[in-house]
């Protein structure tokens, strides 16, 4: 019966690490995926720190791609230093996405304090060229979003841009995909977004943060179940004297 127990356990150990495998490539594109989409919004969101829980799971997910390879190598060889490692290694990473979780709760709590903070400066600073940071930012989340001006497309009246325009007209941007010929003009509404940019990007932004929460906790419990597997094998190779003697080569009378 411990027998079974053990292999059944080693069983779910050796099944486990694959899963860390995998789970370290998933962790390095979630977090290069925030990188990736911060850069698009980090006009509209200066605080550089959310960028922790990323580079956290990025680390994570590096890792555990060598915690996969020690859990295999010590399930295999039914180390006990190993197998002890790798329970020692997984609590560690364990207490790292707990941290992860409560970083990324603490931050997606700031995202839109720090959006309604700067995004009026960045439509300030819209100028509509390619070459202008902000412009390319507010003209990308335009497009990306679908939406116009910060509460609706009639902010842009306030924006230096428009005065100095002087043609009643918003950026193309703002142009919905399905109308031909949209020059932009406040005279045609209709062609507008009619949904202004701020909501918007406070939600994606704090979608962006849920995944990474959502992956440290999924991954967490995986990595709960693989501190118990090891533990269990542990245990019973410790205390069950035929399975002693089975690994070592010796008979049981």
């Amino acid at each position: 019966m411990g027998q079974c127990g053990i292999t059944s356990s080693k069983t779910v150990l050796v099944f486990l690490n694959l899963i860390f495998w995998a789970a370290a490539g998933i962790l390095c594109y979630i977090g290069a995926y925030v990188f990736i989409t911060y850069d698009d919004y980090d006009h509209f969101f200066e605080d550089v720190y959310t960028l922790i829980p990323a580079s956290i799971i990025i680390a994570v997910g590096t890792l555990l791609f060598i915690i996969g390879l020690i859990g295999c190598c010590a399930t295999i060889r039914e180390s006990s230093c190993g197998l002890t490692a790798f329970a020692v290694i997984l609590l560690l990473v364990f207490v790292t996405e707990v941290v992860v979780v409560v970083i990324g709760y603490i931050y997606r709590a700031r995202v839109e304090d720090q959006v309604n903070h700067s995004i009026q400066k960045v439509y300030d600073e819209y100028n509509g060229t390619n070459t202008d940071a902000p412009s390319r930012a507010i003209d990308y989340v335009q497009r990306q979003l679908h939406c116009c001006g910060i509460h609706n497309y009639s902010d842009w009246r306030n924006t230096r841009w428009f005065k100095e325009s002087r043609n009643n007209s918003v950026p193309v941007s703002c142009c919905k995909p399905n109308i031909s010929n949209c020059t932009g003009t406040m005279s045609r509404p209709g062609d507008l977004y009619p949904e202004g940019c701020e909501a918007l990007v406070v939600k994606k932004l704090k979608e962006i943060m849920m995944y990474v929460i959502w992956a440290a906790l999924t991954f967490a419990a995986i990595q709960m179940l693989g501190m118990l597997c090891a533990c269990v094998v542990l245990c019973r190779r410790a205390h069950d004297p035929a399975y002693e003697l089975l690994v070592t080569g010796g008979t049981y009378a």
